[in-house]
């Protein structure tokens, strides 16, 4: 995409542009979203808000700083995204995004990984993650 448009500070809520599509908005958000996980997962405690839900593993936490603190005790990461699905919402102000990918923990070999987001505006150009599941896809 030739809008190379990421959000220019982490505080809440994430500001993109207004004239971005969905498909904009979520790629810029993917983008931004795990490169601030394997730099620092506390920069994204401005991505979710009191009401933010996620799921990972299986395991159910409420609020940005439940979120962040359980994020953090996955320890350092590094993922690679593979494929990013987009799709709108119900809510015209909303945006669902399925990515998959590989992420390696802590330096081990890496494991495919699976994760939901979905975002809803705030404002013009201005999102925050409502719901976030996550799950690792391990051999059947």
């Amino acid at each position: 995409s030739p809008t190379n448009t990421q959000p220019s500070s982490l505080s809440p809520p994430s500001k993109l542009s207004n004239t971005m599509s969905a498909e904009e908005v979520a790629k810029a958000f993917v983008a931004h979203f795990y490169q601030a996980f394997d730099t620092g997962v506390d920069g994204l405690a401005g991505l979710y808000s009191p009401s933010s839900m996620l799921t990972f593993e299986g395991q159910q936490v409420q609020g940005s700083e439940a979120i962040i603190a359980k994020l953090r005790g996955v320890g350092q990461v590094k993922h690679q995204v593979k494929t990013t699905d987009i799709q709108p919402s119900n809510d015209p102000n909303a945006i669902v995004i399925f990515v998959t990918g590989a992420i390696q923990i802590g330096g081990d070999n890496p494991l495919h990984f699976c994760e939901f987001f979905h975002l809803v505006g705030t404002g013009p150009g201005q999102y925050y993650v409502h719901n976030d599941v996550f799950r690792l896809n391990y051999g059947l």
